[in-house]
């Protein structure tokens, strides 16, 4: 029996300061059966000539620029594996990630999900920090998304090797979503799959780098690509079980999201407790920590919000900023 090919996709959107790790990473995985796709969508700068420079060993896609979304449906038109190992062009593989988890998936049937451990990283990946959650284990797909919904937890798209088997039934990528797109999706191949395997030996790696983003406000699309991914997710649930449990799930999930829209969309808060209500219970407004509260006070919630998100995103930069100033790990 022949190994399978694994594809290894990876979207990129200007992505010359990290694309060519990315890729070393791919190229260095001990599975010799594989492909490395990148494509690049509509990038301004270096990309594309960086990822030429690789040769015949990876395959350029370019396209016009029209969003991750359709960057990783663009990926999966031409992959040819039995298996789609994802990849973001700042993230990396660890070199015997794929070959550990297809070891697991040795007997295992076409429909078994893998996961892996992954860690966070500033500049040096051997610095990389690991915060295991209840997600960090075997668990069957309802049980996977209760405990996604209620703890508010989070795994890197990378951690996960998926089956053709399972891509297939998932379906492609959704491209009116621009705000966790990844999780509506992988909430869709988890409700495909018949069982979630943790590989824990398996690892990638998540580049935290752009801390900035942490004090964005949610815009108008951004706040209604939030409320669609969570109809869909919950939605992918209660297919697989529609019982109290999956519906406090549903709850929580929905009280996540309200911290996202209040106070900037009102409408988008009143279709929350709506649909809170439909699930058998109710939503509350976000609370702010108590160090903020004068400043919403004197300047009102939004700004108070917007002074929280700049304190988060001043102390990522200060860790990104350390990190460097180390230098190389010994």
């Amino acid at each position: 029996m022949r190994e399978p090919l694994v594809s290894i996709l990876i979207p990129a959107y200007n992505a010359a300061q990290w694309i060519d790790s990315a890729i070393q990473s791919a190229a260095a995985q001990t599975w010799s059966r594989k492909e490395i796709i990148v494509v690049d969508d509509g990038s301004s700068d270096e990309t594309a000539s960086i990822v030429k420079a690789r040769g015949s060993g990876v395959k350029l896609v370019r396209q016009e620029n029209r969003g991750a979304a359709s960057a990783r449906n663009s990926a999966l038109a031409v992959a040819q594996g039995d298996y789609i190992q994802w990849l973001d062009a700042d993230d990396l593989l660890g070199k015997d990630k794929i070959a550990t988890q297809l070891k697991a998936a040795d007997g295992a049937s076409s429909r078994t999900l893998f996961s892996s451990s992954f860690g966070s990283f500033y500049i040096h990946p051997d610095r990389a920090f690991y915060v295991p959650t209840g997600l960090w284990r075997d668990l069957s797909p309802v049980e996977w998304l209760i405990e996604k919904f209620s703890t508010n937890t989070w795994m890197n798209p990378a951690v996960w090797l998926v089956s053709r088997d399972l891509t297939e039934a998932a379906g492609p990528w959704n491209p009116i979503i621009s705000l966790d797109d990844d999780g509506e999706y992988f909430s869709r191949i988890i409700a495909a799959s018949d069982f979630v395997r943790f590989v824990p030996e398996a690892r990638c790696y998540y580049r935290q780098w752009n801390p900035w983003s942490l004090s964005r406000s949610t815009g108008d699309k951004a706040a209604r690509s939030l409320l669609t991914s969570a109809r869909i997710c919950i939605d992918c649930l209660l297919k697989l079980e529609d019982s109290e449990r999956t519906r406090a799930a549903a709850r929580a999930l929905l009280q996540t999201r309200i911290r996202y829209f209040h106070p900037e969309h009102p409408r988008f808060v009143e279709v929350l407790q709506s649909l809170a209500k439909d699930f058998g219970g109710e939503v509350r407004l976000p609370q702010l920590r108590s160090k903020y509260v004068p400043i919403r006070g004197l300047f009102g919630w939004s700004t108070a919000k917007k002074v929280a998100r700049w304190t988060a995103a001043t102390k990522l930069a200060a860790s990104i900023t350390l990190d460097r100033m180390r230098g190389l790990p010994k």
